[in-house]
């Protein structure tokens, strides 16, 4: 196979052959698709379809959690580092991660009468202070401050029917958790316990996909059962942010491929 020579300053580098080009774009391609996987979600939310909703942000959930192994085997940052594709993950993640949740909650009313806006906007703008955070993911693998997993904290209050006032408190809280600079797992990619963070997380998706097809009204055991993992992430995260002690900060290392 010839390699790909091109000039320098073309957008390329030099040495790499076509299929590996082909590589990174369909990587980044895929990571794209959770730009379509928001835009249904977005509607199912719109039409009502919260089964729908939650489904195609599962997919969502699916592609960011293999998209940056894939990054890494094809190696995107050496062939193609003019274009950042953590940035796309980021205005993925903010459309999958935030936003479309934050209109679930306006539109089904999980909020007390009248703070539904209010709750939404404070969910989208503490977000976005989050996701600009200079140390948003830190060198050593670790979310600073409460990740906007807020697809997941909207899944939970609306399948268990929770009370609106529980569900203001539950909501203002991972608000104020977003501002407070605890070290949160990185599930894929922090080193400690990453093994067992993956088994369980994936058992623990499997078990959401089951509750997901079971809307509106999941089976109650398998709900709270469900609720092993949540406990498992915030417990560990918490552990790991005691015990041990700050890594390089991201102007120390140099970012690695999403």
């Amino acid at each position: 196979m010839s390699q790909a020579s091109v000039p320098n300053g073309s957008g390329k580098e030099p040495g790499f052959s076509a299929p590996q080009y082909a590589a990174v774009w369909a990587v980044h391609a895929y990571t794209a698709l959770g730009f379509v996987a928001g835009f249904l979600a977005l509607r199912a939310t719109v039409n009502g379809q919260a089964r729908s909703a939650f489904g195609w942000l599962a997919v969502a959930v699916l592609i960011d959690a293999t998209d940056g192994t894939l990054a890494r085997a094809a190696r995107v940052k050496q062939l193609a580092p003019w274009f950042d594709g953590s940035k796309l993950d980021d205005l993925v993640d903010y459309l999958t991660f935030v936003f479309v949740p934050a209109v679930f909650v306006y539109h089904f009313q999980l909020m007390p009468a009248s703070t539904s806006l209010l709750f939404a906007g404070l969910m989208l703008m503490a977000s976005g202070y989050g996701f600009c955070q200079a140390e948003a993911k830190t060198a050593d693998f670790f979310f600073t401050g409460f990740p906007s997993y807020w697809n997941i904290v909207v899944f939970y209050l609306y399948a268990a029917h929770t009370p609106a006032w529980l569900n203001a408190g539950v909501v203002g809280l991972c608000v104020v958790l977003v501002f407070v600079p605890i070290r949160y797992v990185y599930p894929s990619r922090t080193v400690p316990l990453r093994r067992l963070s993956n088994g369980l997380g994936v058992v623990w998706a499997a078990l959401v996909v089951v509750l997901i097809w079971q809307l509106p009204a999941p089976h109650p055991w398998l709900l709270g059962g469900s609720l092993f993992y949540p406990v498992y992430y915030v417990a560990v995260s918490v552990y790991l942010h005691v015990t041990l002690p700050p890594g390089p900060t991201a102007g120390q290392t140099a970012s690695s491929p999403r």
